[in-house]
């Protein structure tokens, strides 16, 4: 399959994370992404599900080869504008079935890092970092 759709000027050109369960984690996505100004672009073809703001850039879609998504080790960071998107980010994700991974608030490793994580309903993980201009 060519994924012509998809370019970028940056580092990656997009991201593709399994879901089992295409229709939960799309409203998942629907609601978490949506508090940061993500829109859901539609489907591409069988099984995928296409998120962006001007391009397609995060893929959510069934595994090509039917086993269970793994994701063990791998986190996916989303910008924020503010930590108000932040804690919307979080509590999108909360009440759309996901599981918290750290609630939102001042990450001291990083300094100016206002962040929460959550666990999609397939078990990925994910967050949302906005910097706030600390030192």
């Amino acid at each position: 399959m060519t994924m012509s759709v998809i370019s970028g000027d940056g580092v990656f050109s997009h991201v593709f994370i399994g879901a089992a369960d295409l229709e939960a984690s799309t409203r998942f996505y629907d609601d978490v992404l949506g508090a940061l100004g993500v829109k859901n672009l539609g489907p591409f073809g069988s099984g995928w599900v296409l998120y962006g703001k001007d391009k397609p850039a995060f893929i959510v879609a069934r595994p090509g080869n039917g086993e269970a998504p793994s994701g063990n080790g791998v986190t996916i960071g989303f910008a924020a504008a503010t930590p108000a998107q932040v804690d919307a980010f979080h509590a999108a994700g909360l009440a759309a079935g996901g599981s918290d991974e750290g609630a939102p608030g001042e990450r001291g490793h990083l300094p100016g890092a206002y962040a929460a994580y959550l666990r999609d309903p397939a078990g990925n993980k994910l967050c949302s970092y906005a910097f706030t201009g600390g030192n």
